[in-house]
């Protein structure tokens, strides 16, 4: 780097569930003033147009279970070389940056190489199912914490651990977990959790477009095929979700598309 060019900074910035107006004063203003955006798959067209017609914009693509997808260790090298060349990078990340964000990973790649960082919350994919079908994540009587989980191992595998998640008084968000719905079910009751428990399963949370692809008991999640649908998917279960299935009287049914996370 040039003796007189001052480095940029990276900002981990989470874009929220993808409708432009659910992102925070503080994260548009970070789009509006990029010179660099690394966006993820997630990121909509709505908010990627937010940023400056001049500014470099570079998929990384990362969604899980899907094909070329940029690696994470070529993320961080990008991240540093355009720090290093002295703009002002955002690294765009669906939802939270924190929650299933490798936001960890990168800060310390960042500051050990020396590069000013700031994180900018957004809004998860939890609250924003929970705000746009109408139920609460927490309820007093029902529900008194919330367990924010992924439903596979970085292998690949299905999470072998459900003691928490099976825990009757709260609520659980299941993310990128669409694909193994049967199993994830099966697990949680084998964990104890009644049979009974409501669950909900909501696609593109957030968005225009979110629908609920499955609105019923945690039992009816076995004979549900391993594609949901094509957006990202959630998969929601408690009694708190309950009461927002009984309002919006969405009967149990199947979608015949593919998953995503």
């Amino acid at each position: 780097m040039p003796p007189d060019l001052k480095p940029g900074r990276v900002r981990l910035v989470g874009a929220g569930p993808g409708a432009a107006d659910l992102l925070t004063v503080r994260a548009l203003r970070a789009v509006e003033s990029a010179q660099a955006l690394l966006y993820d798959a997630l990121v909509t067209d709505e908010i990627l147009a937010l940023a400056p017609r001049a500014c470099l914009k570079i998929r990384t693509g990362k969604r899980a279970g899907r094909a070329g997808s940029m690696k994470q260790e070529t993320i961080n090298r990008l991240m540093l070389r355009l720090a290093r060349r002295g703009p002002d990078v955002v690294r765009l990340k669906g939802g939270d940056p924190s929650i299933f964000g490798r936001v960890g990973e990168e800060l310390e790649f960042l500051q050990a190489h020396g590069v000013e960082t700031e994180v900018v919350p957004g809004v998860t994919a939890a609250c924003a199912a929970a705000a746009q079908f109408g139920f609460p994540l927490t309820q007093r009587g029902e529900a008194r914490r919330v367990v924010l989980t992924t439903a596979r191992l970085t292998e690949g595998a299905l999470s072998a651990d459900w003691a928490a998640a099976a825990d009757p008084e709260a609520t659980l968000a299941i993310y990128m977990g669409g694909a193994s719905a049967g199993e994830i079910a099966a697990a949680l009751m084998s964990a104890g959790r009644s049979a009974g428990t409501p669950v909900q399963i909501v696609e593109s949370a957030g968005q225009p477009g979110a629908r609920q692809l499955f609105s019923g008991a945690l039992r009816d999640l076995r004979s549900l095929a391993p594609a949901l649908g094509d957006g990202p998917t959630l998969i929601l279960v408690g009694d708190a979700v309950g009461r927002g299935a009984a309002a919006m009287d969405v009967p149990p049914r199947q979608a015949s598309s593919s998953s995503g996370r």
